[in-house]
């Protein structure tokens, strides 16, 4: 089962116990790094490009559960995509 990635306007929820801040994420990438290797041999990733990723699993951190969360809006989401077109 694959669940969508959270977004500016949403988060991830655990069904089962409302966790809205620790999760572990199994994810599976398919990126191209351009790898800078120094005169010693030693290298560093100095840039990532993501060209595919799918989130295979979602496991709660507080309560243990797999596959168990959902997408939700985030406080104020809907304030900020009307633009605050609401005045009082």
């Amino acid at each position: 089962m694959t669940i969508a990635a959270p977004t500016a306007e949403t988060r991830w929820r655990c069904t089962l116990c409302g966790n809205l801040t620790r999760f572990d994420v199994t994810r599976s990438s398919r990126v191209i790094d351009f790898v800078h290797f120094d005169l010693s041999g030693d290298s560093k990733v100095e840039e990532t490009q993501v060209l595919a990723e799918t989130v295979e699993s979602v496991r709660c951190r507080w309560c243990n559960a797999v596959d168990q969360v959902e997408l939700v809006a985030r406080p104020g989401a809907e304030e900020s995509a009307d633009g605050g077109s609401e005045q009082g």
